[in-house]
C-alpha cells in the first residue's frame, strides 16, 4: 500500500517476485513501484512476459525497463481496454523489471493498480503475442498418440465430459466451449465447479475462433492449460478413442504416467 510509505521520501519501493506466474495488488498508488521478476529456475526457457490488468485497474501506468529506458505497457488512460493481455519479449529472461508510475491524485480516494502476470516460453511461436501462445495449446488439429499420452500427464486440467454449448466471440477471435463434466481427474484451479441446485459439474474452456469448434455428441477427454485463470483447450479426443490408445500404450509399457 502506498499509504505505508514515508510521505516525504522519494525512494522507489522495490518488490522481487520469484514465481513464473502470479499477481500483484498495489493499493493507494503513490510515487513509483519497481517490480523485478526473478524466477528461481535452473534453466530459463521463459522468454516472454504477459500482463493482464484487473478490470478495475486504477491509479498507475505500467512500463517495462529495457536498456535503461522505460516503455509503456499499460496506461491508466486506456480505460475499458485494461482487461486485454499485453505481452512483450524479455531480453534478459532471468530478470525482468516492471516500473509502475502512480498517477497524480488530488484526493485520498481508494484506487488499486492490480495485475496478473505469466512468464511464458515462446518456443514454436512467432513473436510475443498471447493469442499465438495459446495456439501452442490449441493447434486446431487432432493430437497424435504421443501428444495425447503426454497431455494427460502434463496438462493443468484433465476432465471427462460432453459439450453443452459452443459460443463464438469474433471481436476477440475466441470460442468458448461449455462443458458438462462427468469426472475431474485434475485441475489446477477451480474452473470446473459443481452448480448449486442441479449438482452438475460444469466449466468453460476457451480456444481460438479459427479452430472452428462445433458442438458434437458423446463423451470427450478435455485437456489443456490455464492462462490468467482461464482454461485453454489442448488435446480433446473422444473418450473411447483415448481409452484404446492408453490401454495399448500401457500394455507396451509406453505410457509416460499412470492415468
Amino acid at each position: 500500500s502506498g499509504l505505508s510509505w514515508e510521505p516525504r521520501s522519494r525512494a522507489v519501493e522495490q518488490v522481487h517476485l520469484r514465481c513464473t506466474e502470479g499477481s500483484l495488488e498495489w493499493m493507494y498508488p503513490a510515487r513509483a513501484l519497481r517490480v523485478v521478476l526473478e524466477p528461481n529456475l535452473a534453466s530459463v526457457q521463459h522468454t516472454t512476459v504477459c500482463i493482464k490488468p484487473a478490470s478495475d485497474f486504477q491509479g498507475a501506468s505500467i512500463y517495462v525497463e529495457r536498456a535503461g529506458q522505460l516503455h509503456l505497457v499499460v496506461s491508466e488512460a486506456e480505460g475499458t481496454r485494461h482487461h486485454h493481455v499485453s505481452c512483450f519479449s524479455a531480453h534478459m529472461p532471468q530478470r525482468v523489471a516492471l516500473f509502475l508510475q502512480a498517477s497524480p491524485q488530488r484526493d485520498i480516494s481508494r484506487r488499486t493498480a492490480s495485475f496478473q502476470y505469466e512468464l511464458l516460453s515462446n518456443q514454436g511461436t512467432a513473436g510475443p503475442d498471447f493469442k499465438k501462445m495459446v495456439l501452442v495449446e490449441a493447434m486446431c488439429r487432432p493430437c497424435d498418440n504421443v501428444e495425447l499420452l503426454m497431455a494427460i500427464c502434463s496438462s493443468d486440467f484433465v476432465v471427462k465430459g460432453s459439450i453443452r454449448n459452443v459460443s463464438h466471440d469474433s471481436e476477440n477471435h475466441m470460442s468458448q466451449v461449455d462443458v458438462s463434466v462427468q469426472k475431474v481427474y485434475r485441475q489446477k484451479n477451480r474452473i470446473f465447479q459443481q452448480e448449486e441446485g442441479s449438482g452438475e459439474w460444469r466449466g468453460p474452456i476457451r480456444t481460438l475462433l479459427q479452430c472452428k469448434v462445433k458442438k458434437g455428441g458423446g463423451d470427450f477427454l478435455f485437456t489443456g492449460h490455464e492462462h490468467f485463470g482461464e482454461a485453454w483447450l489442448g488435446c480433446a479426443p473422444r473418450f473411447k478413442d483415448f481409452t484404446l490408445v492408453y490401454q495399448a500404450a500401457r500394455e507396451r509399457g509406453a505410457n509416460p504416467c499412470e492415468f
